[in-house]
């Protein structure tokens, strides 16, 4: 048998200069571009991966925004007053304010007023409130507009870590000295909507109930979240407090 030449036992020794410079070349171009790809292959898995944890913060920082327009919304009172409403009678003591414009109506009590505010982020603020000024009883409605990410009111996350995340977000219990204390009551989901209870307090001054409708919907280009908040405070009579929860429950799209 034929002895095998020592240059055939190792690919990278060649008895032809020619051959072998060329060959070598051919194999170091080969590694090369085989690292390079490597290279690549890493650098794309590095940026999809940062890309994804890119879109996580957007949408994280998207929701802490709107999180915060809803609670700034908790603190609102109405400033002007608008008379232009429709109305017809649900009951004797109620009548159903409409906004064809954002597609919604409400209950709201017979004698109440209708106010419009600044938006201040928001896309619109509607309130409604009674006429005598020794209440601090209140509905309004805050409409605030959404990017793509959030399409339905679970894209905050479940009902209860959405009620710890805005109540959390306004306590201020824990400053020195010591400022608003939040606590929550209560939270259910329900065709659609989100539903909140809880309080707020500052100190020295009466504690305020708060209850809250958050729903989402479209106008045809993007979607929006609307919340609607009443509140009353302790010193308020069972029959206000009544009002604000059955005029919040009102709450509807048309």
């Amino acid at each position: 048998m034929a002895a095998i030449s020592p240059w055939f036992s190792s690919p990278l020794s060649f008895s032809n200069p020619r051959v072998s410079s060329r060959y070598i070349k051919t194999i170091t171009d080969s590694r090369r571009c085989t690292s390079v790809s490597a290279a690549i292959s890493v650098l794309d898995g590095t940026n999809e991966e940062q890309q994804r944890i890119s879109s996580r913060d957007h949408v994280g920082m998207k929701r802490r925004e709107v999180m915060l327009q809803i609670a700034s919304s908790a603190f609102f009172l109405p400033l002007a007053i608008s008379p232009a409403f429709a109305e017809t009678n649900v009951a004797e003591t109620f009548r159903v304010y409409t906004d064809e414009v954002n597609k919604y109506e409400i209950s709201i009590p017979q004698d109440w007023q209708v106010g419009q505010a600044e938006p201040n982020g928001f896309k619109s603020i509607t309130a409604f409130y009674p006429q005598e000024t020794s209440t601090a009883a209140n509905v309004s409605i805050a409409i605030t507009g959404l990017g793509p990410d959030f399409t339905r009111m679970e894209s905050f996350g479940k009902v209860e870590a959405f009620a710890e995340t805005l109540v959390s977000g306004l306590d201020r219990s824990w400053q020195k000295p010591a400022g608003v204390t939040a606590k929550l009551i209560d939270s259910r989901a329900s065709k659609g909507f989100y539903y909140i209870e809880y309080t707020l307090q500052n100190p020295g001054e009466a504690r305020k109930h708060l209850y809250s409708a958050i729903g989402m919907a479209t106008n045809g280009w993007y979607n929006r979240l609307y919340t609607v908040t009443g509140q009353f405070t302790d010193d308020e009579s069972a029959e206000q407090s009544s009002k604000i929860q059955k005029t919040v429950k009102s709450f509807k799209f048309i």
